[in-house]
């Protein structure tokens, strides 16, 4: 398997290399040159095979020769060593809970299959890799915890200011030794900016080796699409159902992750693309419109981005075709205020706590299918509801659980740097302390 640049597919690049650069010198992102036909046997018997079964028959396609099969079983063993169950929560509408990894988040993932690929191919090598990362909320979490102590590399992750939850930033700030946190006085989008300007930079790469822990990296992509495999198979759905998957969406990776999915064959319908405030996938659904916007803060914050970076290879999938689209992705925004109320009502109805990402990917869902009983659907529940306790606590009629894995994040002691949103600064950061 080759892999290109979204902007150049006469170039090709090694699985390695496409890992270890992150982002291409021409500022696109990398895809592979296509996406695997899985053999239809396998789909249509996927209850025969576990979680990390499904993971390594994917994954094997994606790494080519350039990972021993044995080796990537190994690794991906390593990293779905906790379970994605899809809980019913009413009739014909179920969550696919991505949040029972070490830091409670879908990105765990991502993160941890990346990690375990980039020091398979980084330990033999002399020079230290740097990962870059910038986070909305849980990638810098996953990050940190999927790369803490890996001999060889060290990991700067940025966050903007006052837009990440208190058991987020946490997460972000208390692991030390090669994890780095820094502050940025900005939005996401200005974390994400000058994680791109730094890629591009010719005097930080002659001194620095860096890499993308972002989901622009495509080995965040990979491991993502194994759980839609996963939630089908517990579903165990006869031929004549339709299909919808609701993914709550802000850099679209999860998204991307599905559409991979769906384009390797697996049964999926459609999928609603569930946006709050941040809109600009759902306005371009419906009015093609490819402008971005700046970013806004919400709930969700997670979601929070104006200029999502997987947008360029949803396009590329469909031939930057609209009308293709379209046919598969269905667009739905919530505001803060409804996201609240559809928390507060699937308590009620329900008795199931829904963090506010899953809250927008339910009731996107609800919309679509309450008048069409041949639909099933499956929101992603992509973090724990605890994660969001001093965002919701004083907005909700009912006490959220907080998990001793969470509690245990009081005591520890934050460390970070602050910086402002100057491109100058973060690049004189980078080449000072390599």
């Amino acid at each position: 398997m080759k892999y290109f640049s979204t902007k150049n597919k006469t170039v090709p690049f090694s699985f390695e290399d496409a890992v270890l650069k992150g982002l291409p010198q021409d500022n696109g992102l990398f895809v592979p040159e296509y996406l695997p036909q899985l053999d239809a046997d396998f789909l249509s018997q996927l209850s025969r095979y576990s979680f990390q079964e499904i993971g390594t028959e994917i994954g094997k396609h994606f790494v080519g020769n350039e990972i021993e099969t044995s080796v990537l079983n190994k690794i991906i063993n390593e990293v779905l060593s906790f379970p994605a169950p899809l809980v019913t929560v009413e009739d014909n509408i179920h969550s696919l809970e991505l949040y029972h990894g070490p830091t409670l988040a879908f990105k765990d993932f991502g993160a941890r299959f990346m990690a375990r690929i980039m020091h398979h191919f980084n330990k033999n090598k002399n020079k230290k890799l740097r990962i870059l990362v910038a986070t909305s909320g849980d990638t810098g979490g996953a990050v940190a915890s999927g790369f803490f102590g890996l001999s060889g590399i060290e990991v700067v992750i940025l966050y903007p200011k006052g837009r990440v939850s208190h058991y987020q930033k946490k997460q972000l700030t208390t692991f030390g030794n090669n994890i780095q946190a820094i502050e940025v006085d900005g939005s996401f989008d200005d974390c994400q900016r000058l994680v791109k300007l730094a890629f591009l930079d010719s005097d930080i790469n002659k001194v620095c080796s860096l890499s993308s822990a972002n989901s622009i990296n495509i080995s965040r992509l990979i491991p993502q699409s194994f759980y839609y495999f996963e939630a089908v198979k517990q579903l165990n759905l006869d031929k004549n159902t339709s299909l919808y998957f609701s993914v709550p969406s802000g850099n679209l990776g999860n998204l991307t992750a599905g559409l991979y999915a769906k384009k390797m064959g697996l049964k999926i319908d459609k999928f609603i693309s569930a946006n709050n405030a941040n809109d600009f996938f759902s306005n371009y659904l419906i009015s093609e419109n490819e402008t971005f916007k700046e970013s806004v803060i919400t709930l969700s914050n997670a979601m929070d981005v104006g200029a999502p970076s997987n947008f360029y290879r949803i396009l590329g999938l469909y031939g930057s075709t609209w009308n293709n689209i379209v046919k598969e992705i269905n667009p739905y925004v919530l505001s803060d205020a409804q996201t609240i109320s559809a928390i507060t009502k699937c308590y009620k109805d329900n008795n199931y706590i829904l963090d506010p990402h899953g809250a927008i990917g339910y009731s996107s869902l609800k919309s679509y299918i309450k008048f069409n009983k041949n639909i099933v659907g499956v929101f992603l529940e992509t973090a724990h509801p605890a994660k969001f306790y001093e965002e919701l606590e004083r907005k909700v009629p009912f006490k959220i659980p907080i998990p001793t894995e969470l509690q245990k994040l009081n005591e520890l002691k934050e460390v970070y740097i602050e910086l402002s949103a100057d491109f100058e600064s973060f690049k004189e950061y980078l080449i000072n302390t390599q």
